[in-house]
């Protein structure tokens, strides 16, 4: 896999226009990166998997991988803008030429935002089969009426691509028959946003739909094949999300590396001592087997071969690699690894967040113990 050194020379140089403060700032008002994500977008990064033909740049996943890396190991985060890149899959591999041609352009300009991904519900969790928003056809259009959590982005993007059952799960086949994809207008109306304030700065939300119309047009590929459309794109995700796990790892063991040489206790420098330099040591261990399983990962996605496990183990252990590493950075820095001024806590708590999201490490677990090993299913 491509290292794509180029890549991240220039994304640190971009981040370098927002140093720790900005994000500081924005971390205390709970506000959104939007000048951080103007830039990402007028440099061309936010299109990368975009072909050239609709206006991107055409680039393969190492370099998608290569971006929000970066992004992360340099102390920002990407979160505020990542599912741009894996959200329009869904549009390039199963939507009309027509859809492509309207939509994928002004995605690729930053015109159109297309960031929010309407999956998941309060009662379905990770049961995607169990959602209940349910999306009826009249006429030229379809009927929305339910409810999303876990929106993120919702109040900052112009469409949401949302699933929606279109058969009653009663009458479908199978559990995951009989949902639909849709490109949403987010200024449709009926459509109400609900911000949830959560312990990092994550610009997530609620949304309900009271008759929200959709065009027919909208539809993407097939009535009621949506589910495997979505499927088709986690694999995506799951790599890019374990990218920026390994760049915050990245970043923590170079802030407690430093901070451990610098640092004077008892005449003499903390570093020095084993019982910081073996946490450090274990972390960086850590952090370099997770990134060998995303480039693994990553290879297989972009030689188009199956990858669902290696997927999902990237992730898992990239997150797992991040948390130690979080842990290990504030214990390093003692009191000061709580102080804002530091940011350790701040992106202390931006990693914990992929202990359960995009999917839990428990359902990567159940994953790898019934279509790896073989065990009976546990859920």
């Amino acid at each position: 896999m491509t290292d794509h050194s180029e890549i991240r020379e220039e994304i640190a140089k971009l981040c370098q226009r927002f140093p720790d403060a900005y994000w500081r700032d924005l971390d205390r008002e709970r506000a959104y990166p939007q000048a951080f994500v103007t830039a990402l977008s007028e440099a061309g990064y936010l299109a990368a998997l975009i072909p050239e033909e609709h206006g991107g740049s055409g680039l393969t996943l190492s370099a998608a991988i290569a971006i929000v890396e970066e992004i992360h190991a340099q102390g920002a985060n990407a979160a505020a803008c990542h599912a741009q890149m894996y959200i329009m899959g869904t549009l390039l591999r199963h939507g009309s030429a027509e859809q492509k041609a309207r939509y994928l352009p002004r995605i690729a300009t930053g015109e159109l935002r297309l960031q929010a991904f309407g999956v998941t519900e309060p009662t379905s969790g990770t049961d995607t089969s169990a959602i209940r928003t349910t999306a009826r056809r009249e006429g030229e259009a379809y009927i929305v009426n339910g409810q999303k959590i876990w929106t993120s982005r919702a109040e900052h993007s112009d469409l949401m691509l949302l699933l929606a059952r279109t058969t009653p799960r009663e009458q479908a086949a199978k559990r995951t028959d009989g949902l639909s994809v849709f490109l949403l207008d987010m200024n449709a109306p009926g459509l109400t946003i609900r911000p949830i304030r959560t312990m990092m700065n994550h610009a997530t939300t609620e949304v309900f739909f009271q008759d929200v119309k959709i065009p027919a047009a909208n539809l993407i590929g097939e009535e009621g094949k949506g589910f495997r459309y979505i499927l088709s794109g986690m694999n995506a995700e799951r790599i890019l999300i374990a990218a920026e796990c390994i760049g915050d790892a990245k970043w923590f063991i170079a802030r407690a590396t430093a901070y451990a040489k610098d640092r004077e206790v008892f005449s003499r420098p903390i570093g020095r001592n084993q019982g910081i330099q073996f946490p450090i040591a274990k972390a960086y261990a850590a952090m370099r087997a997770a990134e060998l399983m995303v480039r693994e990962a990553a290879a297989l996605y972009e030689q188009g071969e199956p990858c669902g496990p290696e997927a999902n183990m990237a992730k898992m252990l990239a997150a797992d690699a991040a948390w130690e590493a979080a842990n290990m950075c504030v214990q390093t820095h003692g009191g000061f690894g709580f102080a804002e001024e530091y940011d350790i806590e701040r992106k202390f708590r931006e990693t914990r967040l992929y202990q359960v999201a995009p999917v839990s490490t428990n359902l990567i677990l159940s994953y790898i113990a019934e279509h790896v090993l073989g065990l009976p299913r546990s859920y």
